[in-house]
């Protein structure tokens, strides 16, 4: 049985940072949980938009050319401008910097905020103080509250419960030691124990907060409809 929601609790309408991955999925699930409204959809993509994927310190670029069918199946607007910034200030404590990427998100919330009202922004962060103190720092200056009901949680835990909640995410990314193409598709509730096995051996973050794989959701309770990928393929990068 679902606890009582607390009474004291402000509800707000929330726009979701959307990179197409479990975590910002499941991030919006859980504002939902929490009683939050989800009025519209964020998503900062490359600037070619093309499918491949660009070095970002904040933003998970893989598979970001599917976040407007990812719209569709949530019947949610979508927000969406290239990333035109770079990482210039790399300090945990970020300060206010032209041509930083973390303007670009400024910018966003600024254009989405012009023609849907909202009070808060969710983000998937879990382990990242780099993405999550930059988001709040955007929001801050904005008036907005930071949503991350991830943050810090126990990784095996979390995934965990995402593919109990009906998260289905699938890598569309490897880049770690004992993941190969032949794991690229799969689900994380099909993977979840090799990660566990990586984790011992070495180090291995089972929700890839050190890079180590990238997802892309096609289903979950809040989609409308499934999403589906006809003619993917494996592309190598040295």
């Amino acid at each position: 049985e679902r606890s009582r929601p607390n009474q004291r609790q402000r509800y707000m309408r929330v726009l979701a940072l959307l990179s197409g991955g479990k975590d910002s999925t499941y991030a919006m699930m859980k504002c939902v949980e929490h009683g939050h409204e989800l009025v519209a959809l964020g998503n900062l993509h490359p600037p070619a938009d093309d499918g491949r994927e660009m070095d970002s310190f904040m933003y998970q670029t893989v598979g970001s050319e599917l976040v407007p069918a990812l719209a569709e199946c949530l019947e949610l607007p979508l927000f969406r401008a290239p990333i035109t910034g770079d990482a210039v200030d790399q300090r945990l404590i970020y300060e206010r910097t032209d041509g930083d990427e973390v303007e670009d998100l400024l910018r966003l919330l600024e254009a989405a905020r012009a023609e849907v009202e909202f009070e808060a922004v969710c983000c998937g962060a879990i382990l990242s103080n780099y993405q999550r103190t930059r988001v709040e720092d955007v929001c801050e200056r904005l008036g907005l509250v930071s949503l991350a009901y991830l943050w810090q949680r126990n990784q095996a835990e979390l995934l965990a419960e995402m593919a109990e909640a009906g998260v289905e995410a699938v890598l569309v990314k490897v880049a770690a030691l004992g993941l190969g193409a032949s794991h690229l598709h799969r689900s994380i509730r099909e993977l979840a124990p090799l990660f566990g096995r990586l984790e011992g051996r070495f180090g291995f973050h089972v929700c890839g907060e050190g890079g180590e794989y990238e997802t892309l959701t096609l289903d979950c309770p809040l989609f409308r409809r499934r999403l589906v990928l006809r003619g993917a393929r494996p592309l190598v990068h040295s």
